[in-house]
Formats: C-alpha cells, sequence, structure tokens
C-alpha cells in the first residue's frame, strides 16, 4: 500500500463524451476513418452532431486518462487528474464529474478560463466497434502550466495520456511531468492510446519515452507499430528497451503482462461486445488500482480483464462503483 498522499497522479485531455450509434453506411457516408480516433476542427464537428441529431445515447466527462483515474478511484483508490476545461456549460459539467467521481483536480470553478470544452464523438457500430472524432478545443492548449508539480510528486505513480502527443505545449507537458516524476522517485506509466498516436506522432512519443518508462500500456497494433515488428512476440522482446514493465491487451484474447522478469498470460472474460470504448482505459485503471493497493501484476492483471471485459459489454467507458465494488470482491477474493 502506498504511504503516498495519492495513488496515480494523471494528466490528459478533458474531453466530453458525445455517445451515439452509428452504421458503417453513416461512416462512408461522411467519410470518417473506422476504428481511429481523428482530430477535426470544430466546424467538421458541428456537422457530424447535426448529422446525428436525436442518435445521442449520452453526454458525460471523458477523455482517456480521466477515464482510467476514474475507475481507479471508484475501486477505492486515491487520484488527482489535471486537465484543462473552459467556463462554459460543458466545463462546469466535467469539472462536476470529477468530483463527483472522488477525484481532485487542478480545475477551480472560480477561474475557468474562457473558450470551448472539447467534445469527442464516439461512435459505435453494430460491430462494437468505436470510432471517434475529437475536436480539442481547449484542451489542445493543456501545457506544462496545468501540472501540479506539488501534488505529483506526492504520487505513487503519475499516468501520462498519449493522445497529448499532437500538440507542441502538450508535447512539452508530458516531458516535464515525467522529467518532475524521475526527480522525485515517481514511478511513470504511459498509454500510447490509440494506434494513430503510434504511426503519426512516433518520434514525439519516442521523446517521451526517452530511456524508459516503469510501466507502458499498449494493444497488439500498438505495439508493432511502435517498434517497427511484424509480430506480437517481436514487438514484444522489442518493447523491453523501452519500458521496464508493459502490458499489451490483445481484445477478447485478454492480454499479456511483463513483469519485468518474465510475461504472465491474462485470460480473457468471455462478454458479448457491444461497445469497446474505454475498455483500454479501464484496463489501465483497474490494473493501477491493483498494483498500487498491494495486488501482484498478476492479479491486478486478471482484475483490469475483469473490468474491461465488463465496459465492453455494455454502452460508454465506465461501471458504477457498485459494478466495480463487486468485480474486485470477486476477483480478489476468490
Amino acid at each position: 500500500m502506498s504511504s503516498k498522499k495519492y495513488d496515480v497522479y494523471a494528466i490528459g485531455n478533458a474531453l466530453v463524451d458525445y455517445e451515439i450509434e452509428v452504421d458503417d453506411a453513416f461512416l462512408s457516408e461522411h467519410k470518417v476513418e473506422k476504428s481511429l480516433m481523428t482530430l477535426v476542427d470544430e466546424q467538421r464537428q458541428q456537422e457530424l452532431i447535426a448529422a446525428v441529431a436525436g442518435h445521442i445515447r449520452e453526454k458525460q466527462g471523458g477523455g482517456s486518462a480521466a477515464n482510467t483515474i476514474v475507475a481507479v478511484s471508484k475501486l477505492g483508490g486515491k487520484g488527482y487528474y489535471s486537465c484543462k476545461v473552459a467556463n462554459d456549460e460543458d466545463g462546469k459539467v466535467y469539472l462536476k464529474d470529477l468530483t463527483d467521481n472522488g477525484l481532485d483536480t487542478n480545475l477551480n470553478i472560480e477561474n475557468l478560463p474562457e473558450g470551448i470544452t472539447g467534445k469527442c464523438l464516439v461512435m459505435v457500430s453494430p460491430d462494437a466497434e468505436r470510432t471517434m472524432n475529437t475536436y480539442l478545443g481547449i484542451t489542445s492548449d493543456f501545457s506544462e502550466n496545468e501540472i501540479d508539480e506539488n501534488a505529483l510528486i506526492n504520487a505513487e505513480y503519475l499516468f501520462i495520456e498519449g493522445y497529448l502527443v499532437t500538440s507542441e505545449t502538450g508535447l512539452a507537458a508530458m516531458k516535464k511531468a515525467k522529467a518532475i516524476a524521475e526527480a522525485n522517485g515517481v514511478k511513470v506509466a504511459l498509454t500510447f492510446s490509440d494506434p494513430s498516436m503510434v504511426k503519426y506522432f512516433k518520434d514525439q512519443m519516442a521523446e517521451v519515452v526517452g530511456a524508459s518508462v516503469d510501466l507502458l500500456f499498449c494493444n497488439e497494433e500498438e505495439a508493432m507499430l511502435y517498434t517497427g515488428t511484424e509480430s506480437v512476440e517481436d514487438a514484444r522482446e522489442a518493447l523491453k528497451k523501452d519500458a521496464k514493465k508493459f502490458v499489451i491487451t490483445q481484445g477478447k484474447n485478454g492480454a499479456m503482462i511483463f513483469d519485468g522478469d518474465t510475461f504472465i498470460d491474462i485470460e480473457p472474460y468471455k462478454v458479448t461486445a457491444i461497445d469497446s470504448n474505454g475498455a483500454g482505459d479501464m484496463f489501465s485503471g483497474a490494473f493501477m488500482y491493483g498494483i498500487t493497493n498491494g495486488h501482484t501484476m498478476a492479479s491486478s492483471g486478471k482484475l483490469a480483464s475483469k473490468a474491461a471485459s465488463e465496459v465492453v459489454a455494455k454502452y460508454g467507458p465506465r461501471l458504477s462503483p457498485a459494478k466495480l465494488q463487486e468485480i474486485k470482491k470477486e476477483v480478489f477474493d476468490a
């Protein structure tokens, strides 16, 4: 168990998620690239919102690292989230969502800046694939100014969201946070977030990874793209020089953990997939909760696999506190 004030201090994009069900014909008609996260401008996003008017299932606080740190908190961990929202309706909704979920944050209702809070259209197709079109809004200006150094050095882990790599200020913030963590004995975890981040921003991502990170989260495609390999077997060997420990998620096939010495295979939990949005975020959150609260990497991986499978079996990227406590009891008391 950590003696630090926070188990995890996370940085990432603050986005309000608009979750909608679409079919492949909609994606084709509107020239949306399936299964990827694509950055769009405000006008393009407004066009898509207009096209799906009446089909928005729900609107809620989101963003990859936010979903991860919310999972840590709901499982009973102590978390802090640094992000940037504007003084608009979505920004206020976002701040309330963080505090309602028991998180500390750099956001203050008294001095939210003018601007537009970022939004993410999460388009879920019948095959459970999630396609995201994101207008970053004010979060594209996320910078070193949003980092709370005191909170960061009082955490066991820093968790960095790969999506921040797309902006110069975000990249600078990632590197600054990592440097502060390393100078103060805080372990560093990084998620690649999306294949497009590794594909189009590989050099920038390598700048953040530097000599190494303590813990890396990625999926099979991201692992192969980053290492320039053709198989998961080759990728996992290559990743040993980039991360002291890592997790490669494998969708319906579970996950593979490298604990610094050996590989641990994590069995999947069989479910009927409805919506893959947030599965990776939930996996990271449950895993981070486990390893910062006295559990082994293997048992943390089991908790993460079970929690991620439950997310895939429903719409939306999050689970209720009651559901997460039920999963925790089932896995750890087994």
